[in-house]
C-alpha cells in the first residue's frame, strides 16, 4: 500500500480535503431519497447483508483491517447507528469500543495510546464510538482537562492543537500505509432535534439511564463545539482517511447513508477469498475421496 492510497468514495457528505468545510453549511437533514421509513429499513437490511458478506471475505483475505470512527454531539445516534449498520456482521470479525473519560492509566500515556491498543487486526472491522478526536474536541472546548494529562510542557493553545492535528494525520497515514482502512463519520444533529431527544431521555422512564448532566453542559457550549468540529474535520479529512458529515436528524436516513459508505468502501478494496496452490488443491481432492462413502 502506498503512502496516500485513496479510500475515499464519492458522496455528497464527504468533507472536502481543501479545508473549506463549514459546519454552518452542513445539512442536518439528508437529501430526499424518495423512500419512506419502511423503504429505508428494507434498504438497510439489504445493505447489512452485503456488509456481512464483505466482512467474511475481508476476514479470509486477511490483508486489510477497517476502522470506523464515530463522533457526534450527545443524542446524535452513534450507538443505534453502530448497532443497526453492523447487526449482521459476525461478532468474531468485529469489535466495538466506546471511549469515555480516560482512566488514570490512560492519562499516564500519550493521547493516542488508549485507542492504539484497540486497533483492529487484519481481517477485522474495528469501531470507535468516540476516539482520539476527543482530544481536539472536548479537550479543546474544556482546556482545563489538560491539567490531568500532566504534559511536560504546555505550549500555546494554537501550537498545542496544531501539534495534535499533525499527530493525528501522521497516525492515520501510518495506519493506512499498513493496511488499515480509516473511515470517519461525524453525525451532524441539529440543536432542535438534540433538544427533543434529550427531553425524551428525561420524560421516558426507560430512557432515563441514558441521560447525563454533561449532555446539558456540552449543549450550552454548542457554538464552541461546532467551531472545534469544523477545524478538526478540515485539518484531518484526507483521501486516505476521509471524514463524512452525515445528516443525523433522521435516524433511518442516517443509517442508510453510513451503511452505503461502508459497503462501497469495502467493495473498492477488491477483496477475494484466498486461492489455493495446485499442491493444496491436490490435497483437498485426496481428502474428498477419503470422505466419500
Amino acid at each position: 500500500m502506498t503512502d496516500c492510497t485513496p479510500t475515499a468514495i464519492d458522496s455528497p457528505y464527504r468533507v472536502p480535503f481543501d479545508g473549506s468545510f463549514l459546519t454552518g453549511n452542513s445539512p442536518t437533514r439528508a437529501r430526499d431519497d424518495g423512500l419512506d421509513k419502511r423503504g429505508r429499513e428494507q434498504q438497510l437490511r439489504e445493505q447489512v447483508e452485503q456488509l456481512a458478506e464483505l466482512q467474511r471475505v475481508l476476514y479470509a483475505h486477511d490483508r486489510y483491517s477497517v476502522l470506523l470512527v464515530f463522533q457526534a454531539m450527545d443524542a446524535a445516534g452513534k450507538d443505534s447507528t453502530i448497532r443497526a449498520v453492523l447487526s449482521g456482521v459476525d461478532p468474531s470479525g468485529c469489535e466495538v469500543y466506546s471511549f469515555k473519560r480516560p482512566s488514570s492509566e490512560e492519562l499516564d500515556h500519550d493521547f493516542l495510546w488508549r485507542t492504539s491498543c484497540r486497533l483492529p487486526q487484519r481481517g477485522r472491522i474495528g469501531v470507535f464510538n468516540r476516539s482520539y478526536y476527543e482530544e481536539v474536541l472536548t479537550v479543546r472546548v474544556h482546556p482545563e482537562l489538560l491539567v490531568a494529562q500532566r504534559l511536560p510542557q504546555l505550549p500555546s493553545a494554537e501550537q498545542l492543537w496544531a501539534e495534535r492535528f499533525e499527530s493525528i494525520r501522521d497516525h492515520e497515514r501510518h495506519l493506512t500505509r499498513n493496511g488499515t482502512v480509516v473511515i470517519k463519520f461525524w453525525l451532524d444533529v441539529s440543536p432542535e432535534e438534540q433538544r427533543k431527544r434529550l427531553l425524551a431521555r428525561l420524560e421516558q422512564p426507560e430512557k432515563n439511564w441514558k441521560f447525563e448532566h454533561s449532555d446539558i453542559v456540552a449543549r450550552e457550549r454548542w457554538d464552541d463545539y461546532m467551531q472545534a468540529y469544523q477545524e478538526a474535520l478540515n485539518q484531518t479529512s484526507r483521501p486516505w482517511a476521509p471524514w463524512y458529515a452525515i445528516p443525523a436528524d433522521s435516524k433511518s436516513r442516517m443509517r442508510v447513508i453510513v451503511a452505503d459508505i461502508v459497503v462501497r468502501t469495502l467493495q473498492g478494496l477488491q477483496l477475494e477469498y484466498p486461492r489455493l496452490s495446485a499442491e493444496m488443491q491436490a490435497q483437498l481432492a485426496t481428502m474428498r475421496k477419503r470422505l466419500k462413502p
